[in-house]
């Protein structure tokens, strides 16, 4: 805005003789300034979408400046039952974790604190009510009911500082695929919340895999991806997690407990499960913590916990390599 009186303050002492083209391209210069101004000034993130998966797992190159402007900046609600616990205990254990040193982390105490609110200098982070009556209850797979909830959750003024929504499924994703009503009951609602409400970012999410339905799980995920990808939208992978060890090894037949078999039901057997045995050979308080484990193993939820920091950051405007 002081650009703009400045500029009309030398047409008004030169008597408006500026050169009619001068003028023109000082006021252009003015209008691109104003709209840069205003982003700035309403959306303090990165709207520009990512995908985050297991390529996003490295906690210890997110940068602490960007922590730091994520807590700063977001304020995020989450919506999610029982096997969307894993990116919260993941992101729980991780706050003691990086305090003891964990992956040679040194950083200020208490850095990845979170809670609802975000006091103390925490990020401000909401679960949903899971199960029970109250904000952001239930999952994406519960529909229209996310989508009312999401509404409701956004429309309080309690929740008029909210800028992130990140909903997760349970197990719903292969039927929603199969019996064809993906994009009428998740994708088509999604972007019509984007539409509705332009200044939050809303984290679409791939459903956690299904062994028992591997063929149509796959043929979900994908689609959700393809989607995400072609439309430049924020998607939270967490059926990648599930295929990949922290070492990047790719398990093509698995379930939700990180068992992998020798191939689909029926007819593959079990072979083991990448997550125990991934454990089993590295040392806990140095190279994985201790978690609930809501349907999986901790080295499952401290991979998605990693990787919900390194999206924060994202969103903060970390533009990572």
């Amino acid at each position: 805005m002081p650009v703009i009186l400045i500029i009309i303050y030398i047409h008004y002492k030169t008597g408006g003789k500026m050169q009619k083209k001068t003028f023109l391209v000082f006021y252009l210069a003015v209008f691109l300034l104003l709209i840069g101004s205003s982003c700035d000034e309403e959306n303090n993130f990165n709207f520009s979408g990512s995908t985050i998966d297991h390529h996003c797992v490295d906690i210890t190159q997110v940068p602490q400046a960007w922590i730091e402007e994520a807590k700063n900046t977001l304020h995020i609600g989450y919506g999610h039952t029982s096997h969307g616990w894993q990116i919260t205990y993941g992101m729980q254990g991780l706050i003691e974790f990086a305090n003891n040193g964990g992956k040679g982390l040194d950083l200020p105490e208490d850095i990845f604190d979170f809670n609802n609110g975000g006091t103390g200098g925490a990020l401000d982070f909401e679960d949903g009510t899971g199960y029970d009556e109250g904000w952001l209850d239930h999952d994406c797979g519960y529909y229209p009911n996310w989508v009312e909830k999401t509404r409701e959750y956004l429309n309080h003024p309690s929740h008029s500082d909210v800028n992130v929504i990140m909903w997760s499924w349970c197990g719903q994703v292969s039927g929603k695929y199969s019996s064809g009503v993906l994009w009428e009951e998740y994708l088509g609602p999604m972007t019509q919340l984007e539409e509705d409400y332009p200044n939050v970012a809303f984290i679409y999410m791939t459903g956690h895999v299904d062994i028992t339905d591997d063929a149509n799980n796959k043929a979900a995920n994908d689609s959700i991806r393809s989607y995400c990808q072609n439309n430049d939208k924020w998607l939270f992978d967490f059926a990648d997690f599930d295929r990949h060890d922290p070492d990047g090894t790719y398990y093509e037949f698995v379930n939700d407990n990180c068992d992998y078999y020798s191939g689909p039901l029926p007819g593959g057997i079990v072979m083991g499960n990448w997550a125990d045995e991934w454990q089993g050979a590295h040392t806990e308080g140095v190279d994985w913590y201790s978690t609930p484990g809501s349907h999986t193993y901790p080295i499952n939820e401290n991979q998605k916990g990693y990787a919900a920091w390194w999206m924060w950051a994202r969103l903060a405007g970390w533009e990572a390599e």
